[in-house]
């Protein structure tokens, strides 16, 4: 069953296949880098309510109804007017909500190049009870199971599982671990001696 939802959930990947593509929302950002540019400009930026973006140098842009893409493109040709051959790498900050077995629970922002084990490092990493190959994430009132175990053996990069701004992450929890095994045999052995009581005293 979960290899079923784990080919049908990178099928639609595959088919959507658009990735960071997506406008960017109040509360993302982007990350600017610039190689061969002594200015201070190399930061983190965030999208304002109004969604606009206030850059060094450059001002306020409008980014409204805007694509990532487009915004990167806008971004490189408007610095590429004040420098000669800037070399700058520009990465979206998307915020997600990472919740379930994870131990700092809350919103981080992901550029895309992480992947899955250094998303969950963020959250402070996986409670003893965390149930990797059943993760799923909500988007919108609906649930995508995956197979986080997979994920992290192929490598893929959290682009790779079409990770969108708003999504949450949930990492599910295991029902039969050492620990509640430990609790289901007590709780066992406590009804029994209740029982073996209860008969004794019938005698």
């Amino acid at each position: 069953m979960k290899n079923r939802l784990y080919l049908i959930f990178f099928q639609i990947i595959i088919i959507s296949s658009i990735q960071f593509a997506q406008t960017l929302l109040p509360g993302d950002g982007i990350r600017i880098l610039f190689y061969n540019i002594s200015d201070p400009i190399s930061g983190d930026y965030f999208v304002q309510k109004d969604e606009s973006l206030m850059l060094p140098y450059l001002g306020k842009i409008n980014i409204l109804n805007m694509g990532f893409d487009s915004v990167k493109k806008e971004i490189i040709t408007k610095y590429s007017s004040l420098y000669r051959n800037p070399e700058i790498s520009i990465l979206p900050l998307l915020k997600v909500n990472i919740l379930g077995e994870v131990r700092t629970p809350g919103f981080y922002y992901v550029t895309g190049i992480e992947k899955l084990p250094d998303l969950i490092a963020k959250a402070g990493g996986t409670t003893p009870d965390a149930d990797l190959e059943d993760i799923y994430i909500t988007r919108n009132n609906q649930k995508i199971e995956i197979d986080g175990q997979k994920i992290i053996e192929s490598n893929s990069k959290i682009n790779d599982i079409g990770l969108q701004s708003g999504d949450g992450i949930y990492i599910t929890r295991r029902w039969f671990t050492g620990s509640t095994s430990t609790i289901i045999i007590s709780a066992i052995a406590a009804v029994t001696s209740i029982i073996a009581a209860i008969i004794y005293t019938q005698r």
